[in-house]
């Protein structure tokens, strides 16, 4: 009998250290998946034994192919959910609505990428049918429940993903955000929710909601968790017509950040809402931040332009064949917010239009000389009973904060921000300019390291978030240790793609350090044993779409591989096969290659 614990409230690194200590993915996602009860409001589908065994031997062979390097699929056999609405290839996509269900045959952008990293897809999950709610309780299949208290709501509309996640089933799941459907759960169920500028993640086999506001997010139980879900999920896709480039990365966060805050809140009554918000603001004073207020009226005259305007318009389209034809089997509730758009002609959407740019344009003044908004992710929770006999206002109230953003283009992360005083989770969001990504996780860190929070619904304590490797939007950050340092003959091939020096380190003591014997020019080779010293690095940050030309440079026994700095961090780097090292001279001992290079 097997003494490895089965997996609970696992974060993406639990998963690779169970992998690297000897478990074996056929095993452990099998007996995850046994484990499940069969019936659980949470998942609409999930995937058989049979076709999980198809998945792992996809894997096995993804393995192979990367040379059994499990360094090389950074997702190695980490289990996640999708949402509904989003396709994986052989599963059924609902929405929540069995009569518009389908097979795809094939997956989503977001999931062919998880899955080139070697993440397995378990199931698909519940929501607020066709995307259109905030709440968890506008499904066939049932409402999905808090995971702290039952009978209240677990947020929505991607209720099921959040669900799978604070219980500790998957590390990570996806979700989609188009009015908040990606933080407000987050924020009933203790999690992180990162909600990416719209085009940065591909939307191409995602069913809309509104096509051009849609944002494919991710929930995770750690700030890191997120953030290495998104570099895996975003890259520009030519197939998607909304899809976009990141520009040039923004300014690292500050270290005394300004933030906005509502010069006025609305709490509903909700008195413990308030009290843990006032908390979270009393912390991030201690913190060092900047609190302003800040009017907030031109972002909610923003917002209502989405329900209260042409935008259903979108939501209709998207449904147009099953509202003409079969409208019986559409959610009374979603039915009759899509059902508005016939109020609208073509002349009122443009005139919607021209007034979201003018409040765009005030709304770029707003946040201009701020870091960002911190907002309360909800104001309120509601019981599941409420809800169902006032499914319209209360499911409003959900997006007081949210409502606004992706109409404005811009990001956000929603962050726990500790418990209630009546037990349920409270939780605040940042939220940034679009392309802001790396600023939110950076604030994500500080606020983790500040105030940590468990592992969704367990009493299980996170890690510490560990120190990481500079990160730039759209840009590649790696480490050279020889001929490509600055000022020496190879480095022009990092200063003709527009690479940039970031800082100067060391790795870990983990390596040893060899002059490679008739390299031209000279080469040094840095391989991996456990017992060396720490070596000089140079930390470079390079724009992406060039990183895979200069990869194609480098001659064997080289290669890029992950690196260990000494502080922790972890970079792609310079690397060398093992083999290559027989005869060299062991040059460890002189830290560095321009020691070894300058004339003794």
């Amino acid at each position: 009998m097997s003494t490895f614990p089965m997996p609970a409230f696992w974060t993406i690194a639990d998963w690779r250290t169970a992998y690297l200590g000897g478990r074996n993915p056929d095993g452990v996602l099998s007996g995850l998946l046994a484990s499940m009860p069969d019936h659980d409001v949470a998942w609409i589908t999930r995937v058989s034994l049979a076709d999980l065994q198809q998945r792992l031997s996809r894997l096995a062979a993804q393995l192979q192919a990367a040379g059994g390097d499990i360094g090389k699929l950074p997702l190695y056999g980490v289990p996640f959910a999708v949402k509904d609405n989003i396709d994986v290839a052989g599963l059924p996509t609902t929405c929540a609505c069995p009569e518009f269900a389908y097979i795809p045959e094939r997956s989503a952008t977001v999931v062919e990428h998880l899955e080139a990293a070697g993440a397995v897809v378990i199931g698909k999950t519940n929501l607020d049918q066709f995307a259109t709610g905030l709440v968890g309780t506008r499904s066939p299949y049932g409402p999905v429940p808090n995971t702290f208290k039952p009978e209240y709501i677990s947020g929505g509309s991607s209720s099921g993903s959040a669900s799978v996640v604070a219980r500790g089933l998957v590390p990570f799941a996806l979700g989609t955000d188009t009015a908040g459907s990606g933080r407000v759960p987050a924020g009933h169920n203790n999690l992180v929710g990162l909600k990416p500028t719209r085009g940065r993640v591909s939307t191409t086999g995602l069913v809309p909601a509104c096509r051009t506001l849609d944002c494919i997010t991710v929930f995770a139980l750690s700030v890191e968790d997120a953030e290495a879900t998104l570099r895996v999920m975003g890259g520009f896709d030519e197939s998607d017509p909304y899809s976009r480039h990141a520009p040039a990365r923004p300014a690292a966060w500050p270290e005394k950040p300004r933030l906005g805050i509502p010069a006025r809140m609305d709490w509903f009554g909700d008195a413990a809402a308030e009290g843990a918000h006032d908390e979270a603001l009393c912390r991030l004073d201690a913190m060092g931040v900047e609190l302003m207020p800040v009017d907030f009226t031109l972002l909610f005259e923003t917002a209502a332009l989405l329900y209260e305007g042409p935008w259903v318009g979108e939501r209709y389209a998207a449904l147009e064949p099953l509202m003409k034809e079969r409208p019986e089997v559409v959610h009374p509730v979603v039915r009759g917010i899509v059902s508005k758009a016939v109020n609208f002609s073509a002349v009122d959407t443009y005139k919607a239009e021209y007034r979201r740019m003018e409040l765009a344009r005030k709304a770029e003044a707003l946040i201009r000389g701020l870091d960002g908004l911190l907002v309360p992710t909800s104001p309120s929770i509601y019981t599941i009973e409420a809800v169902l006999a006032d499914p319209v206002t209360l499911n409003s109230r959900m997006g007081v904060y949210t409502n606004f953003v992706n109409l404005l283009d811009w990001s956000a992360i929603a962050l726990p921000a500790g418990m209630r005083g009546d037990g349920l989770p409270a939780g605040i969001t940042l939220i940034a300019p679009g392309w802001h990504e790396a600023r939110l996780i950076e604030f994500g860190r500080q606020w983790q390291q500040a105030a940590p929070w468990r592992r969704g619904a367990s009493d299980q304590a996170l890690p510490p978030p560990a120190p990481v490797a500079p990160t730039m939007d759209g840009q590649v950050v790696v480490a050279v240790v020889g001929a490509h340092l600055s000022g020496m003959p190879l480095n022009w091939q990092l200063t003709e793609r527009g690479a940039v020096l970031l800082e100067t380190t060391q790795t870990s003591a983990a390596y040893r350090f060899y002059a490679l014997p008739g390299t031209v020019p000279p080469k040094p080779g840095l391989v991996r044993t456990g017992d060396g010293a720490p070596i000089t690095v140079e930390l470079w940050a390079m724009p992406a779409e060039r990183f895979g030309s200069f990869v194609a440079l480098i001659p064997s026994p080289l290669g890029i591989g992950s690196l260990e700095l000494i502080d922790g961090r972890r970079v792609q780097g310079f690397v060398c096969e093992n083999w290559a090292t027989e005869g060299a001279e062991d040059i460890t001992a002189l830290g560095g290659w321009r020691a070894y290079m300058t004339p003794r």
